[in-house]
């Protein structure tokens, strides 16, 4: 089991920007393909990206163009860039650490953090 903390959420007006970050406990952190997850109220978790332990990335339909996803080994952390931000992205954001080789919703959670979007 690996211990992810995230951070970055708040309150930000439609269009602007956030930057998640999401830091794990382990320096093996290079051995899991990492997730964002978004559960929005009354809804259930969804992928919003993925990165594997590689490098290579997954969007959702509704991130693609505006979400980034990006890892840094060394400081055992994922980030999840996000631009031109909509009030439908509003959820909580949970970072996900997979042994597998994509992220897939298994393995370990964040207890995420809040992103809310409104003007």
């Amino acid at each position: 089991q690996v211990q992810l903390v995230e951070s970055g959420g708040g309150l930000v007006q439609p269009g602007g920007s956030l930057r998640l970050s999401c830091t794990a406990s382990r320096s093996i952190f290079s051995f899991y393909a990492m997730g964002w997850y978004r559960q929005a109220p009354g809804k259930q978790r969804e992928l919003v990206a993925g990165i594997t332990r590689g490098g290579s990335t997954i969007y959702a339909d509704s991130a693609k163009g505006r979400f980034t996803i990006s890892r840094d080994n060394a400081e055992n952390t994922v980030y999840l860039q996000m631009n031109s931000l909509k009030p439908e992205d509003t959820g909580v954001y949970y970072c996900n650490a997979d042994l597998g080789p994509t992220t897939s919703g298994s393995g370990s959670w964040g207890q995420g953090t809040q992103v809310t979007v409104s003007s």
